[in-house]
């Protein structure tokens, strides 16, 4: 599963991100950092809304993505 254009630039306002490939499953994971605080996520159709201590991020959600949650200032996307 590729990352997500909008969140490769994410590493610029600080965030750490990372994809991590297992046998039968991909997870991309965005730690935005223990400032950002919690981040809140909205799904709209295909485009998913990150909101994190000011910051907004909008993407296209791969099409393979089967979950998709935020938790601790971390967004995870998982295949």
């Amino acid at each position: 599963m590729n990352v997500p254009e909008s969140l490769r630039n994410a590493d610029r306002h600080g965030a750490i991100v990372r994809t991590v490939e297992y046998d039968d499953t991909s997870v991309i994971a965005v730690d935005f950092g223990s400032e950002a605080g919690d981040a809140s996520i909205d799904i709209v159709g295909d485009t998913a809304i990150i909101v994190t201590d000011g910051e907004q991020f909008e993407f296209e959600l791969p099409p393979e993505a089967s979950d998709v949650s935020a938790n601790n200032g971390v967004l995870t996307i998982t295949e």
